[in-house]
């Protein structure tokens, strides 16, 4: 098995609130959807245990506030606690004082659940924090956030991404420590290979040789999977327009055997433990 430890995150939300189906999915409608995240969060958190692996987990506050025993059972199984926000809102559509709502509200919908868990980490819906949002980064660190990792280093999407942000862990200007979820450079570009439906797009191999490199390298892979993703039979949201089905489902069977694959070739751990030389493990959510 290889020697470095890498991050393993996961975005817990619902199926259907993810950015590729709001256009036919209204966030007043979400309650009358069929919920997945409870069940899909456990199959995660069985293969988690069979393979005594311990990960991140940035959980929504929408989630925290209807199903709190998850979030409590994912501290207590040794996970760290992040924040996802409450109402998966891309972060440049909201105001500062907007987004400061909704980070609180999540914050303390986590709270509830874990009964007084402080996360140290944040993750932006849809890794919203752009050049756009980038007055973000203080208002995590005023609600004494530790760490984002929001900050996708990628030159070319339509939602995400900063062309000449450093791939690796960094400080920002607010104190607040950036750890992106990993890519790879190539022909001068970044490309992204660790994580949701690039995991899924691409073949095993791209992946597996990507961790190596970084691994070699001295770095540590950060990837991030949903809860959805291990979930072949959720129920399909046909209104949505082609790309998006295509970005959601593509390969969404081989998601479980994929990351089993890579638990037993790689080292994993969460985010704080990875990251142990830049923070504090007291400034973490993990169990005492």
């Amino acid at each position: 098995m290889n020697a470095t430890l890498n991050a393993l995150t996961i975005d817990v939300e619902e199926h259907f609130q993810v950015h590729a189906f709001e256009t036919v999915v209204d966030r007043a409608a979400w309650d009358h959807y069929p919920s997945r995240v409870e069940a899909n969060t456990r199959r995660i958190l069985r293969l988690l245990a069979e393979h005594n692996v311990r990960a991140t987990f940035f959980v929504l506050g929408w989630v925290a506030d209807r199903y709190p025993q998850l979030v409590k059972d994912i501290a207590m199984a040794g996970h760290e606690i992040g924040t996802h926000g409450y109402w998966h809102e891309l972060i440049y559509r909201q105001t500062p004082d907007e987004f400061a709502a909704d980070l609180n509200r999540s914050l303390e919908a986590i709270d509830r659940a874990c009964n007084g868990c402080q996360p140290a980490g944040y993750r932006a819906p849809a890794f919203s924090i752009t050049e756009q949002s980038l007055w973000a980064l203080d208002i995590l660190r005023d609600h004494n956030l530790t760490y984002d990792s929001s900050i996708f280093p990628l030159a070319v999407h339509d939602r995400y991404g900063i062309n000449n942000a450093s791939r690796f862990a960094n400080k920002t200007d607010g104190g607040l420590w950036e750890f992106p979820v990993s890519t790879i450079r190539l022909g001068n570009q970044n490309w992204p290979v660790c994580g949701g439906g690039y995991f899924r797009l691409f073949p095993l191999w791209v992946t597996r040789r990507a961790i190596h490199h970084l691994n070699t390298h001295g770095n540590p892979a950060v990837i991030y999977l949903h809860p959805w993703e291990f979930d072949p039979t959720q129920p399909r949201i046909s209104p949505a327009p082609l790309l998006s089905r295509f970005r959601h489902y593509v390969n969404i069977h081989k998601t479980e055997s994929r990351l089993q694959s890579l638990l037993t070739e790689f080292q994993f751990a969460p985010m704080c433990e990875v990251f142990c030389s830049h923070l504090e493990m007291n400034e973490c959510a993990m169990p005492s």
